[in-house]
């Protein structure tokens, strides 16, 4: 049966039994389910409405163009966008009711002229650098900055929702730090007049592993799509241990088949010469639709119901499976990656190969890929 030239289908049902075993397991009042970057690459939409339905009261987005396709689509619980162009207009997130993080007095001033512009108050949230060394307000601008986000406040030019900030992962000592600094900047916001509902630190290796750092709600990303967020280490916890289901399932079609004499050079270079007469099987998937150059000759793929090699370069549109003397057709299923429970390599596998993580495979499936919807929750489409 011909299948699919290129498909990414993702299962949305598996993200909404992944956020209600995340939110039973981790126990926060709040959880936030965070689809930035397109939902990790699965359609933000679609992967939005999946973890709502799982319970997620709160979505999170890098910007606020992403907020706003949230809201055209309809969702309409409460988002917060935390990564800023310096030259934004804030009106538009507060017109559409989008909380605002804030990581300077000066995005504070910005968000404050947009609200005396609409006439209507701001929500932001107020994110803290304690120890990532990205964006959030620094420590030492900590007590003017939440000093004048309170007198703010009292004016009615905003509302301070929540504070927040991010961990490093690098050591559970480093993450604890991080805590504690957390835990001082929660203490001076409510020293200067400030009552924020929400107060939020870890995502989702740190909402699994460092009960410390959950505080009123978590952030679930690489997690609800069904990775585990500890793949860089070969001894944590798998996707199985976790009790997670991958959503995400890449796949395409043999798009052709060819018979080659031992020493056969394969593809750009010649990295692989075929050792022996050898089947290839042609797949028009490459580095052009996100599938990783670097995992060129040490990726598997499922094809036949067996797994099998990838050799050499992987193309910008196509790369070759070696299939030894067994045989396929064109149009035959192959899978790049999706649920190891179904015997197919997983997203963290292909991680490995390409020596990086599984965020960055399954974000970086192209457009070209087409989307394909499986089980939406009740009452929506895909």
């Amino acid at each position: 049966m011909v299948t699919a030239f290129r498909e990414a289908v993702v299962d949305l049902a598996a993200i909404t039994r992944n956020v209600e075993h995340l939110r039973r397991a981790i126990g926060t009042a709040h959880t936030m389910a965070v689809v930035k970057a397109n939902g990790y690459g699965h359609g933000a939409v679609q992967a939005a409405r999946a973890a709502v339905a799982g319970g997620a009261d709160w979505l999170g987005v890098a910007d606020i163009e992403e907020a706003i396709e949230l809201r055209d689509a309809g969702l309409t619980v409460p988002i917060l966008a935390w990564l800023h162009d310096p030259e934004t207009d804030f009106a538009d997130a507060i017109t559409a009711g989008v909380d605002i993080g804030v990581s300077s007095a000066d995005q504070l001033r910005q968000v404050t002229d947009a609200a005396e512009r609409l006439g209507r108050p701001a929500a932001v949230q107020v994110k803290l650098e304690t120890g990532l060394s990205r964006n959030g307000v620094h420590e030492s601008e900590w007590a003017p900055v939440l000093t004048r986000a309170a007198e703010l406040e009292q004016a009615g030019h905003l509302r301070v929702r929540g504070v927040f900030s991010h961990l490093s992962n690098a050591s559970p000592e480093d993450d604890a730090e991080a805590v504690d600094r957390f835990t001082r900047g929660i203490a001076l916001a409510r020293a200067v007049g400030l009552r924020p509902d929400l107060t939020h630190l870890a995502a989702s290796a740190a909402a699994l592993r460092l009960p410390d750092s959950r505080f009123q709600m978590v952030r679930l990303g690489i997690a609800m799509y069904g990775l585990s967020p500890f793949d860089s280490d070969v001894t944590a916890a798998t996707e199985t241990d976790l009790g997670l289901t991958p959503a995400m399932t890449l796949r395409g079609c043999v798009a052709a088949v060819r018979r080659v004499q031992a020493g056969a050079g394969v593809s750009y270079d010649y990295t692989w010469r075929a050792p022996v007469d050898s089947n290839l099987a042609l797949v028009p998937l490459g580095y052009a639709d996100g599938v990783p150059r670097q995992a060129s000759g040490r990726a598997h793929v499922r094809l036949g119901g067996r797994t099998r090699p990838l050799v050499g370069r992987i193309a910008m549109d196509q790369f070759v499976v070696d299939l030894g003397d067994d045989t396929a057709s064109v149009g035959d299923d192959v899978v790049l990656f999706g649920d190891p429970a179904t015997g197919a390599p997983g997203a963290t596998d292909w991680a490995r190969a390409a020596g990086t993580i599984n965020y960055e495979i399954v974000t970086r499936i192209g457009n070209r890929v087409p989307r394909t919807y499986l089980n939406p929750p009740a009452g929506t489409t895909p």
